[in-house]
């Protein structure tokens, strides 16, 4: 049986599924050059709110250049012989890696340098005005060399936009999105000391969603957090206070700015690479 074909691409197997979505492995005939393709099937009225978070990502994923950001290289939408549009597809880069989620566990010294990546990434997306919203290990692809590409921007907030969808994995919203329904720069920090602690520890935070309609507060959820360096007593002590400062459950207490926790681990990434340097040294 011959290769299944879409336009100019040849489909090479399916990379992933999602809630209303399937991404498959595409290699262009011209120049066999690899894409992923995300495809959207849309159904009926309901599914309508996936077709407009297609272009709110395509959207978004435009007013981004980064290496270590995910491209949207395009949306195309098709239409049934009575003008409805029926699907939507974005094509995407193809990363030939896996979710941070799924890699194997790891020291700190290929974590710090993964870390920076992730914080370079979101220090971009602050800076252009968006913020990432659902920032967690399935959410970043780690590639050949530890290469990262932080990906998914459906719930993505462009600042200055009215956010209608507020969504996410529970243990992973920061507190006063829980609580009323905040996205902001700071929010985002949470997620990515809540995404650093999962690495590290290989456990979840607590989840700051209400419990049985009682509303979680910093007393109890801060009694739930175990400490970082408790679960993985090889964990460098700055990582674990960096961690900890982007987990405080009160906004104001943590870095103020993105740039800043990318400063701190870019600090901590070349104290790892000196040491490194001093043993090889030592050895000779």
């Amino acid at each position: 049986m011959g290769a299944v074909r879409i336009g100019r691409f040849s489909v090479l197997g399916t990379l992933g599924s999602g809630a209303h979505s399937s991404i498959l492995h595409i290699r262009k005939a011209s120049d066999s050059r690899d894409y992923a393709l995300k495809v959207v099937p849309i159904d009926d009225e309901e599914d309508k709110k996936f077709l407009e978070q297609a272009r709110h990502e395509f959207r978004v994923s435009q007013m981004l250049q980064h290496p270590n950001i995910l491209k949207i290289l395009c949306l195309e939408e098709q239409k049934n012989w009575f003008f409805k549009i029926k699907k939507a597809s974005l094509l995407l880069e193809y990363v030939n890696g896996k979710p941070l989620d799924r890699m194997p566990i790891l020291d700190a010294k290929r974590q710090i340098p993964i870390f920076v990546q992730i914080a370079s990434a979101l220090t971009h997306m602050h800076r252009r005005n968006v913020c990432h919203a659902d920032l967690k290990p399935g959410n970043i692809m780690v590639g050949k060399n530890d290469k990262v590409k932080v990906i998914d921007f459906g719930l993505a907030w462009i600042k200055g936009e009215e956010k209608d969808r507020i969504q996410g994995t529970p243990e992973y919203i920061a507190p006063e999105t829980a609580r009323a329904r905040v996205i902001s720069e700071q929010t985002d920090i949470f997620n990515f000391g809540a995404t650093m602690y999962r690495i590290v520890t290989m456990k979840l935070p607590p989840s700051a969603m209400p419990i049985e309609g009682i509303k979680m507060n910093e007393k109890i959820w801060t009694s739930l957090l175990k400490p970082v360096r408790e679960l993985n007593p090889r964990a460098p002590e700055k990582l674990c206070d960096l961690i900890h400062a982007c987990l405080a459950f009160d906004a104001n207490r943590r870095p103020e700015r993105m740039s800043d926790v990318h400063d701190h681990l870019e600090e901590m990434a070349g104290s790892l690479n000196g040491s490194a340097e001093e043993e090889a040294l030592t050895e000779e």
